[in-house]
């Protein structure tokens, strides 16, 4: 796809540019967290717009890396403080006329439809995340004099909360706004889209959203000017990972919204009205295969069948009187457990019912999940 014309091509004075770039590989949840590409991805970025002729001083680098990843530019701590007191203090305070913003990591949409974008202190029983949408209301607020011009630009998943089945829930905060205005313009390019997971290639080290949306950038010949006609970008975006959706590698489907004087609109994929029915995912086949068994759909039964994982398994699992819902939450929490796990499930379910046929799509339906599990080829939560 060609790019705008070099008499469309928007200009923008690189001293008057400011970037909050943000990649979260390490939490302090532990390794189950961890997240190889997101801290790699933002420093590709950052060498960008250094190349473009964007000030070191006007790029505010946040990482927490995994080793042996170790970053050659200077940065500070993705921590929950300092990222809130840099969206909060510091770059409010600066001069300028465009801000892009790029947080590649660990999110979740929360029940009230917010996505959140844990920081890299985020343990398990305290998940400290920055609440997306109370940033975005801040920056297009008289809070923020400057920044007429905003591109935000955000690789995580926004998995529902629900479907984590977290045992503790995600801490409510938002950041402080001022007074509505007309005067920003605001663009946000979303990797993954409502429910999704953001897929992530763990050998190469990077998001699929970001490793996309980098190649482009590259391909441009000003990456501002890229930058400052998003829509144009996030078609070929879209439409590069429309192809590999088409070849099964991921289920994303990316999304841009816009808010400006005059525009209020999140813009449709329209690719994918076009696309196949999705296949049905690892957990779902294992959920069906599950509840083929007439005794999962009794809670007595299901009872008995879960009592016999042994307290240690059985007291970790979150449980629900719906039956599907409480399939779901034991296979979940299962397969985050030790290897084991799930075959204990499948013993216990075997005790009770040995049908061949129903065994028999229970256990390639339980490989399959384990294999998804192992294989990290998405960026969603592995941890409650």
């Amino acid at each position: 796809m060609r790019g705008p014309s070099p008499a469309s091509t928007p200009r923008v004075d690189p001293g008057r540019v400011h970037a909050l770039i943000v990649g979260v590989e390490s939490y302090e949840a532990g390794t189950a967290w961890d997240l190889p590409g997101p801290a790699r991805d933002a420093v590709a970025f950052h060498r960008l717009l250094a190349a473009s002729g964007v000030r070191e001083t006007q790029l505010h680098l946040h990482l927490a890396p995994l080793t042996p990843f170790t970053p050659d530019v200077a940065h500070r701590q993705a921590d929950h403080a300092t990222l809130r007191r840099a969206l909060v203090r510091e770059l409010p305070r600066l001069e300028g006329d465009f801000l892009c913003v790029w947080w590649g990591g660990h999110g979740v949409l929360d029940r009230a439809g917010h996505t959140r974008l844990f920081c890299a202190d985020a343990t398990t029983s305290d998940k400290v995340s920055i609440n997306l949408e109370s940033a975005l209301d801040r920056f297009s607020s008289d809070a923020v004099p400057g920044f007429t011009e905003q591109l935000w630009i955000v690789d995580a998943c926004e998995t529902f909360e629900e479907a984590l089945a977290f045992r503790d829930p995600l801490p409510s905060e938002a950041l402080p706004a001022g007074q509505r205005t007309l005067a920003h313009r605001q663009t946000l390019l979303r990797a993954a889209g409502r429910g999704r997971q953001a897929a992530n290639d763990p050998v190469r080290a990077t998001g699929l959203f970001s490793d996309v949306l980098l190649d482009v950038l590259t391909g441009r010949p000003s990456v501002l000017a890229a930058l400052l006609d998003p829509e144009v970008l996030y078609t070929e975006v879209r439409d590069r990972i429309a192809a590999l959706r088409a070849s099964g590698r991921t289920l994303q489907v990316p999304g841009i919204q816009l808010r400006a004087p005059g525009r209020t609109e999140v813009l449709p994929a329209a690719d994918e009205r076009t696309q196949p029915e999705r296949p049905a995912t690892a957990l779902s086949r294992a959920v069906d295969a599950l509840l083929a068994y007439p005794l999962m759909t009794d809670p007595v039964e299901r009872q008995a069948v879960v009592s016999a994982l042994g307290p240690s398994l059985a007291g970790t699992l979150p449980r629900h009187s719906k039956a599907r819902t409480d399939a779901v939450g034991i296979l979940t929490a299962l397969v985050r457990q030790h290897s084991d796990a799930l075959w204990q499930l499948y013993d216990a379910v075997l005790s009770v019912d040995d049908d061949p046929g129903r065994r028999a799509v229970l256990k390639a339906a339980l490989d399959e999940l384990v294999h998804s599990r192992r294989s990290g080829q998405s960026a969603g939560l592995h941890v409650q």
